[in-house]
């Protein structure tokens, strides 16, 4: 079972190398030390020039559900090595974001209870939650929500690339945002003394002969 899982982490990070990723939202830093104008950012990952042509950005208000932010993608592409960066704007219409894409001027989602949409049209393509949901409060994530990230640090990804459609395990809090890098974090997992060493590298030499075998298709 531990050779399993091992398995499935490296599966997960040679398939986004390999092909893109699928379109997911990989990191949401919404709260910085002090003024947030400038400094906010959101990061998706997808497909290497792929066009988000009729994509947007949502955000949900935790008290009623209303939506608090609207923000349209047409025009932008995904940069060839598939991380895309949104970075909010100042009132010069400067950011401080670093590998900043694209800027906006309302990129300044709001901190938990709260959510971010990425839309196609009506439909949800992915959805983050975040914070302690009480009540009658409206909760548009997947899952369970992920934590509520203190001020100066982010929601990341915990594998780049690998969405198990519940918020609380697919995020962490990251006290060091990474816009425009990978958020794979080192992952200690026990291999069993009697494990002989053959049997991992085999399973990883079968994942690399399959992306082999599905990139001369395409």
């Amino acid at each position: 079972m531990v050779r399993i899982y091992v398995l499935f982490l490296f599966v997960g990070f040679v398939a986004e190398e390999v092909f893109g990723g699928p379109l997911l939202i990989s990191e949401v830093f919404y709260d910085a030390r002090g003024t947030d104008q400038g400094r906010v950012f959101v990061e998706l990952t997808g497909p290497g020039n792929m066009s988000l042509a009729g994509y947007s950005l949502e955000g949900v208000n935790g008290t009623g559900g209303s939506i608090t932010h609207s923000l349209l993608l047409d025009g932008i592409a995904f940069p060839m090595d598939g991380y895309l960066v949104l970075a909010d704007l100042d009132s010069s219409g400067f950011t401080s974001v670093l590998n900043a894409d694209f800027g906006f001027e309302n990129l300044d989602f709001q901190n938990g209870p709260d959510s971010i949409r990425l839309m196609l049209g009506e439909t949800v393509i992915d959805a983050l939650g975040y914070g302690v949901f009480e009540g009658f409060q409206v909760f548009a994530g997947e899952g369970m929500p992920a934590a509520d990230a203190p001020a100066g640090s982010s929601l990341a990804r915990r594998f780049a690339g690998v969405d198990t459609d519940w918020n609380e395990r697919d995020f962490f809090v990251d006290a060091s945002p990474s816009p425009g890098l990978a958020n794979l974090r080192a992952v200690v997992v026990p291999i069993p003394e009697s494990a002989p060493l053959f049997l991992l590298f085999s399973g990883l030499l079968a994942v690399f002969r399959y992306a082999g075998r599905y990139r001369s298709k395409q």
